[in-house]
């Protein structure tokens, strides 16, 4: 028995057209699950994606819609039908001081990064529950563990993600579903690519990351494999932070 083995499984990974989620959708492809490529408004940057994954002969789909809308989780379930993985990746965040930050940012983060995973996490599971079997997993923040100042708001919703995290997990384990947090450090994504593009900045974060340097998004990719698949089944109420020891 190949305890990685997804195929025949449908997923979903939210905010997948780059970066961190890109590699958790070639990733989990890779081993057999058809995947959901999701971007908030560019169905082209979805597409070359898809594309990507099914030269290779894996299966993949396009959805678009944006998760700071009212309506985004309804518009994404119309397109995917049922699922057996959720893997909730997408976020925004904008580095403010903290007295700075408006109330339209305010309101957008917490729908992006809180709200809208826990709609979606309503429409998905009744489904997983159903077949006794679903994997829910959330992409969390180093933030969670050391809050960067000028992004209050945005490691605020990560804890809140966290703590949604542990509440569901209690309750949905019964019904064969697993719910889990993965917490990313420093990663070498688009994102990062202004910041670590400073030298003397970048030496600066890599000093306070005990391995030295930023992960990439692969190293990421294989830790929600695990939680998504048989020989992760075992866990659930989780973080597991990937992050080169950066927390410590």
């Amino acid at each position: 028995m190949n305890l990685f083995d997804l195929t025949g499984k449908k997923a979903l990974i939210t905010g997948s057209t780059q970066g961190i989620g890109k590699a958790i959708a070639k990733c989990l492809a890779s081993y057999g699950a058809k995947v959901f490529i999701h971007g908030s408004s560019s169905m082209e940057k979805c597409q070359g994606v898809c594309d990507d994954i099914i030269k290779i002969g894996n299966k993949a789909a396009c959805v678009v819609a944006d998760l700071s809308k009212n309506d985004c989780a309804t518009i994404m379930y119309e397109q995917t039908g049922d699922i057996d993985i959720l893997v909730l990746n997408a976020s925004v965040q904008y580095r403010k001081a903290w007295n700075e930050i408006t109330s339209e940012e305010f309101d957008t983060q917490v729908k992006v990064n809180f709200k809208s995973s826990l709609e979606l996490i309503s429409l998905y599971e009744p489904y997983m529950s159903k077949n006794n079997w679903g994997r829910i997993v959330t992409v969390g923040s180093v933030q969670q563990y050391k809050p960067h100042k000028d992004m209050l708001v945005y490691a605020s919703t990560k804890e809140a993600q966290m703590s949604m995290v542990k509440n569901l997990a209690k309750q949905l384990a019964p019904k064969g579903i697993t719910v889990n947090n993965m917490s990313p450090g420093v990663i070498a994504t688009p994102r990062n690519d202004m910041a670590l593009s400073d030298k003397e900045y970048a030496k600066k974060i890599y000093e306070g990351i005990p391995c030295g340097y930023a992960g990439k998004a692969e190293d990421c990719a294989g830790v929600v494999l695990l939680l998504c698949c048989e020989g992760g089944r075992y866990i659930t109420g989780t973080d597991l932070i990937v992050d080169g020891g950066m927390h410590l």
